[in-house]
């Protein structure tokens, strides 16, 4: 999930958009599929207990925290929701959802309460019914992420105090803490991978149930010195490794450009397995565990062809050379298995490439998917920060044409990931899809 601290990164990832072609949108008829349009979704989704959780924008700006029955669609609950302390360009938090019993979970989210100090509450709510477990009063936060059977929570992150607490989502009981501002990037059973966000980041290993620090792996000594979080990062994760991205930006007094690539580190011991310093990531394209794309970028700022990388060793398993991108005016789009490169102009003839073996092939019949809007606006919300964006929906286009499909086929999975079956997606106008079509279980675009 890119997690952009500035908006020259939403910037940065319209100019590196990325399209390939195929034919695509698999028969969905043979399986459970459903979708609501009743909710505006402007967050990602969380799932668990047979339910999922997101945040939704109400017509009138404000926002409330939506449950949904994972197996109809059906709306189970909706409670307001705000951000408090949380930085538009990392865009709208969702809700942590934990199974705390064999089909039994419990939605956390950030409720507005205005009281002294406090400018909101950490709500927990029973994910089925709403009926409300426990709460906690927050100065601010980024909000809360599932850690295991656990709740994280990155808490007064708007002061010197801010710290990271670790809570029993059953009764909102504190169990561990640590000092600073840190973000999940991987979690089991056993342990969590945290981002601790500072002047020299670092990923750190802890035992989940007493907070004992197994390993810490700065990110510098990865990529080199000079990194700068304000541009975004993502991570994704394999069977044993976790993979990071972290984004370019440029200092506006400086004019100086961040230490940006791509790493892989062993989620055992943090051991670095690979790395790929000077490359962004481009957009849409499949999270960094799976099938990352990227474009290197050399130290006059000028971009090469495109590359798919294997996220298990970082190895180029295929790539487009610079000489073969044509000219400018396109978006980045691709097929279902990420097997071709499309350039799409939009209302014109595109051009496509076997993204295997980097030849150029016929544009007719060549199908991919993009960016459904190019000129995303920031979400008009109500007594929030302004330059908050919904999560981005991708569209079907024929590549020969430049022009959108009518017929709604399914998004591909490198694009919606898959939990234990499910794959769940927002369309453009934010309604919420499903389909059980026993994809196996792997990170989104979005992580």
């Amino acid at each position: 999930m890119l997690r952009p601290l500035a908006n020259a990164a939403l910037t940065l990832a319209g100019i590196l958009a990325l399209a390939g072609c195929s034919d695509s949108g698999a028969a969905t008829a043979d399986f459970p599929t459903w979708q609501n349009s009743e909710i505006d979704a402007v967050s990602r989704m969380a799932a668990a207990g047979g339910v999922v959780a997101t945040t939704s924008m109400k017509p009138d700006g404000t926002l409330e925290t939506v449950a949904v029955d994972l197996a109809h669609g059906n709306k189970l609950w909706a409670q307001p929701a705000t951000m408090a302390g949380r930085l538009p360009g990392m865009g709208v938090s969702a809700p942590a959802i934990v199974e705390t019993a064999p089909g039994q979970a419990v939605v956390v989210a950030i409720d507005p309460v205005k009281k002294g100090r406090w400018n909101a509450a950490l709500v927990a709510r029973d994910a089925r019914t709403g009926t409300q477990k426990w709460t906690r009063p927050v100065h601010s936060t980024f909000g809360p992420q599932r850690c295991g059977t656990y709740i994280c929570l990155s808490e007064h992150t708007a002061l010197s105090s801010a710290r990271v607490v670790v809570l029993d989502p059953a009764t909102g009981k504190q169990l561990w803490k640590l000092p600073g501002i840190a973000e999940v990037e991987w979690s089991d059973a056993d342990r969590v991978l945290l981002l601790r966000l500072a002047a020299h980041p670092m990923i750190e290993s802890y035992e989940l149930k007493t907070g004992k620090l197994q390993w810490q792996q700065p990110i510098e000594q990865a990529l080199g010195p000079g990194i700068d979080m304000s541009g975004g990062w993502a991570f994704g994760s394999t069977s044993d490794n976790l993979i990071g991205y972290v984004a370019p930006y440029t200092n506006p007094q400086t004019k100086k450009v961040s230490t940006f690539g791509l790493f892989s580190v062993k989620i055992g011991d943090g051991t670095i397995n690979w790395m790929r310093p000077s490359v962004v990531r481009v957009y849409p394209s499949g999270s960094p565990g799976y099938a990352p794309v990227v474009r290197p970028v050399d130290q006059q700022g000028t971009y090469g062809g495109f590359a798919r990388l294997d996220s298990e060793s970082g190895r180029v398993v295929g790539q487009i050379a610079a000489s073969e991108v044509p000219g400018s005016g396109w978006w980045l789009a691709f097929p279902d298995r990420m097997e071709k490169l499309g350039f799409l102009k939009h209302d014109a003839k595109g051009a496509a490439f076997d993204l295997t073996s980097g030849t150029s092939v016929p544009v007719d019949n060549q199908r991919g998917w993009s960016f459904c809007v190019t000129d995303p606006k920031p979400l008009p919300l109500r007594a929030q920060a302004p330059g908050f964006y919904s999560i981005a929906a991708i569209c079907e286009y024929d590549l020969s044409t430049g022009k959108r499909l009518a017929t709604s086929a399914t998004p591909p999975p490198w694009f919606t990931g898959s939990q234990d079956g499910w794959r769940l997606w927002r369309d453009e106008k934010g309604g919420v899809h499903a389909v059980n079509d026993g994809a196996a279980t792997a990170p989104g675009m979005y992580g």
